[in-house]
C-alpha cells in the first residue's frame, strides 16, 4: 500500500509515513496487539519503525523486536539514545542494549533523542564508532533548532547528520519559519512526531476542526488521514504517527494515498496559520 517515499541523503528511501512506537510496552497485556499492529504495518509497507531506549524504559524496543522477529530485512529500524549517554562508552553500551532489546545486531538510523550536556562532537564521535562496528548504518538527532544544527554542521563529521526529528502538526507549525527551510536546503528529511497531535492538548482541536471535517468528508476520509496528508506533503517530511491497533494501522498507511487539491491545503493553512516569526521549538 506504501507509495510515496523520502529520502535520505545517503539515496535510502523510506515511505513518508512510518510508525512509532511512543507509549508502547508500558503494559504486557498490551503487547500481543502492539506486536500485531506494527507487524500489520509491515504489511502494508510501513517499513520505518521509530523507537527509544526512554519509551517505557526499554519496553517498546522489546515490542518491536518481537513484531521484527523473522522480518529485520523487511524493516527501517530508527531508535534513540538518552542525552546523557551520547558520548564515549555509554553511548556504545547504549546502543548494544537498545539492539539487544530488539533482537538484532545494527540500526538503521540512532538519533540523539534532545540534546543535553555531552559536548555534540562526543556525539558525533561516538556514532561514528558505532558506524565503523556496523552497529548502525546511518545517526541523527531529534528536537534540535536551527542554532544547534548550525553547530552541529560546524563540527568535523557533523554534516553527516541524516535527519531531525521534530514535534510537527497543522497547530503546531514554528519549524516552518526557519527549521524546516534549513533542513530541505540541505536535502535533510524531518520526520514529525506526534503528526496528530497525539501527546498535546490541541488533538480534539484538530480532529474536530471544521476545515478538518469538512475536506474529510469531501474526500470520504477520516480527519487523521487529512492530518497526516497535510504533514507529508511539506517535501522531505516522514510523519511517524503511533498506532497501537490494526485499524489505525489502516488509516495511517490509507493517508499515504491522499494528494490534498491546493485549495484544500490553502483553507487548512489559513486555518491553523503558520507564524511569521521565530518561535521556540515545541517539544513534548
Amino acid at each position: 500500500m506504501a507509495s510515496k517515499q523520502v529520502f535520505f541523503p545517503d539515496g535510502q528511501g523510506v515511505p513518508a509515513i512510518g510508525q512509532g512506537t511512543w507509549y508502547m510496552g508500558e503494559r504486557s497485556g498490551d503487547t500481543a496487539s502492539e506486536v500485531s499492529a506494527l507487524r500489520y504495518g509491515l504489511d502494508l509497507g510501513l517499513t520505518l519503525i521509530d523507537t527509544a531506549e526512554m519509551y517505557a524504559d526499554g519496553g517498546a524496543e522489546k515490542v518491536v523486536g518481537q513484531a521484527i522477529s523473522g522480518r529485520r530485512a523487511e524493516a527501517f529500524l530508527v531508535s534513540k539514545v538518552y542525552p546523557q549517554n551520547a558520548g564515549g562508552q555509554k553511548a556504545i553500551t547504549a546502543c548494544e542494549n537498545s539492539l539487544r532489546r530488539l533482537q538484532t545486531d545494527y540500526l538503521d538510523l540512532y538519533l540523539l533523542h534532545w540534546r543535553g550536556g555531552i559536548p555534540l562532537a562526543d556525539t558525533i564521535s561516538a556514532m561514528e564508532q558505532l558506524q565503523q562496528a556496523g552497529k548502525i548504518k546511518r545517526w541523527g538527532v531529534s528536537n534540535l533548532d536551527v542554532a544547534d544544527m548550525e553547530e552541529l554542521w560546524s563540527l568535523p563529521g557533523g554534516s553527516a547528520c541524516m535527519t531531525d526529528q521534530v514535534l510537527y502538526h497543522l497547530a503546531s507549525r514554528g519549524i516552518e519559519y526557519d527549521l524546516l527551510p534549513w533542513c530541505q536546503r540541505r536535502s535533510l528529511p524531518v520526520m514529525a512526531y506526534c503528526p496528530l497531535a497525539q501527546a498535546g492538548k490541541l488533538r480534539n482541536g484538530l480532529m474536530e476542526s471544521q476545515v478538518v471535517s469538512r475536506i474529510a468528508q469531501d474526500l470520504g476520509i477520516s480527519a487523521a488521514q487529512v492530518l497526516l496528508a497535510w504533514v507529508i506533503s511539506k517535501p522531505g517530511v516522514i510523519a511517524i504517527p503511533k498506532a497501537g491497533s490494526q485499524p489505525h494501522v489502516k488509516e495511517n498507511a490509507g493517508a499515504l494515498a491522499v494528494e490534498l487539491s491546493e485549495a484544500q491545503l490553502q483553507a487548512l493553512n489559513q486555518a491553523f496559520p503558520a507564524p511569521q516569526r521565530k518561535t521556540h521549538l515545541d517539544i513534548v
